[in-house]
């Protein structure tokens, strides 16, 4: 009899706590341990206290391109500002036709390079010795290339050696006569010099 009290007693008890619920136990829990209950709700207090923090947002680093195009756009807008020009000089001191087509090859290639990029380029091609003959009215190999080069480039000149012409002058005894488009100077290798001091940059065929 007194088995089936306490087992009745036992059953009341678990119902009771499955109704009442769990609020009924943490109102149990505060009353046992009140100090503790008082610093968790003081402890949510102070963090619902605090300012948020405004997070910002990363800076973007600026690429390499983005560089490029930037003093690209102030190159546009800004025409004052001048490229440098490129400046190459040409020797030819060879009478062989592929020396001086090659010549021509590269001054073409070069002018046409520079032209498609939009920057400035003198070329010279400077004869002198037996490359003198590339400029001569009578003995050129390259006569009609030079006239139809000229037309289209004018960034490319010639000069011929003024030394050479006058050894050929007194060889030959007879006046050498140069193409149009020739310019003398008192010395082709000097010139060359001259111009390499001057920071161009020398290239022989």
């Amino acid at each position: 009899m007194i088995k089936q009290k306490s087992a009745i007693a036992v059953v009341s008890g678990v119902a009771m706590l499955i109704l009442v619920g769990p609020n009924a136990l943490a109102q149990q829990g505060n009353q046992l341990f009140p100090q503790a209950s008082e610093k968790s709700q003081t402890s949510s207090q102070k963090h619902s206290a605090r300012p948020k923090q405004t997070i910002k947002p990363a800076q973007k680093h600026t690429s390499k391109q983005d560089l490029a195009s930037r003093a690209a756009m102030a190159q546009a807008t800004n025409p004052g500002i001048a490229k440098k020009p490129h400046q190459l000089v040409l020797q030819v001191n060879s009478n062989e036709p592929a020396m001086m087509n090659l010549a021509l090859n590269n001054a073409t290639n070069v002018a046409q390079y520079y032209r498609d990029l939009g920057e400035p380029v003198s070329i010279e091609v400077v004869t002198f010795g037996p490359g003198l003959h590339m400029l001569r009215e009578d003995t050129s190999p390259v006569k009609p290339r030079i006239e139809v080069l000229a037309m289209s480039n004018p960034e490319i000149s010639f000069k011929a050696c003024g030394n050479t012409q006058d050894n050929m002058r007194k060889a030959e005894n007879k006046d050498i006569n140069l193409i149009a488009q020739a310019t003398v100077v008192k010395s082709g290798v000097v010139r060359v010099m001259e111009l390499q001091e001057q920071g161009w940059s020398y290239v022989k065929p």
